[in-house]
């Protein structure tokens, strides 16, 4: 994954059950290293279900990457999972839900990413 001509941060963990609480305190440490601390909550909130989505894929590890642009926040978790079938898109309503302005899905070579974009 490329994110140019924006701040950017991504972190890799193993995937395990802790994994999304750990991710969470990252992408919330860097936003508000960024001075963003108005939307704690959702972005919490996504970035734990992103993170789950990607562990239950069962990989051996999990990848955050966090970007910002015009007060937006790309939060995107990665299984490292390949070989999976079609993206899954049942996760997408209930990111909406969390906040999430835009979000989607997709199976690559590389496993499942899973993302939302946040105002901030």
């Amino acid at each position: 994954m490329q994110v140019r001509n924006r701040r950017s941060a991504n972190w890799s963990l193993e995937a395990a059950p802790w994994s999304a609480a750990k991710a969470s305190a990252h992408v919330l440490g860097r936003l508000h290293e960024w001075g963003y601390r108005e939307a704690d909550t959702a972005a919490l909130a996504l970035t734990e279900l992103l993170v789950r989505t990607a562990v239950a894929d069962g990989g051996r590890r999990v990848s955050v990457h966090l970007a910002d642009q015009n007060r937006q926040a790309l939060i995107v978790a990665l299984s490292h999972r390949p070989g999976l079938a079609v993206a899954d898109t049942t996760v997408l309503p209930e990111l909406n839900r969390l906040g999430a302005v835009s979000c989607g899905t997709d199976t690559a070579e590389d496993g499942r990413r899973v993302w939302a974009v946040l105002d901030l």
